[in-house]
């Protein structure tokens, strides 16, 4: 039984919130390692104030990211720790507890 137990810490997701900042897109897509890229993008809703958000569900551990803005990749400018990516730019990352 204690197993159980720790699978399922184990598995305990954290909501994680991203943001960008587009008044003028059309539309934001938040790809990333757990979202296996562009196979499985995660539709960013618009606010009035021009911020797109979206909530993901995460297991503790470390994520690498990027938005699509209107179809052009781009890197989160509100995240300080990117790491290069083989494509010659940068993934942001995320650090989820």
């Amino acid at each position: 039984m204690a197993k159980k137990a720790t699978s399922k810490k184990a598995t305990a997701k954290n909501k994680q919130a991203f943001t960008y900042n587009a008044p003028s897109a059309t539309s934001v897509m938040l790809v990333g390692d757990f979202t296996h890229w562009q196979k499985n993008p995660i539709s960013m809703q618009k606010r009035p104030d021009g911020f797109w958000h979206a909530e993901v569900e995460l297991a503790p551990g470390t994520y690498h990211y990027k938005f699509i803005v209107d179809g052009e990749w781009c890197d989160d400018p509100e995240c300080t720790l990117r790491v290069p990516n083989p494509f010659g730019t940068f993934n942001a990352v995320r650090e989820v507890k």
